[in-house]
């Protein structure tokens, strides 16, 4: 099995920002529900990190959401 060039890999995108405004909670306040650190979150939002299967679930549930609805798989260049 062959890897993807680095620029056609998959990435995982979120609207974690957009939801959390929307239920009117801070950073903080979400890292605290889901167990991480603020900054975790910040990572998370811009894109910077994907999440294991157990934090979008718990993210998606403190956001009360699907997880189809926080997050998306978008195919690279």
């Amino acid at each position: 099995m062959s890897r993807k060039p680095r620029h056609e890999e998959e990435r995982v995108a979120n609207r974690i920002e957009e939801l959390r405004t929307q239920v009117d909670l801070s950073r903080q306040e979400l890292a605290d529900r889901v167990g991480v650190h603020y900054q975790t979150i910040g990572y998370l939002e811009r894109g910077e990190y994907s999440p294991s299967l157990v934090l979008a679930l718990k993210i998606s549930a403190a956001l009360g959401a699907s997880v189809d609805e926080v997050f998306t798989i978008e195919q690279g260049e």
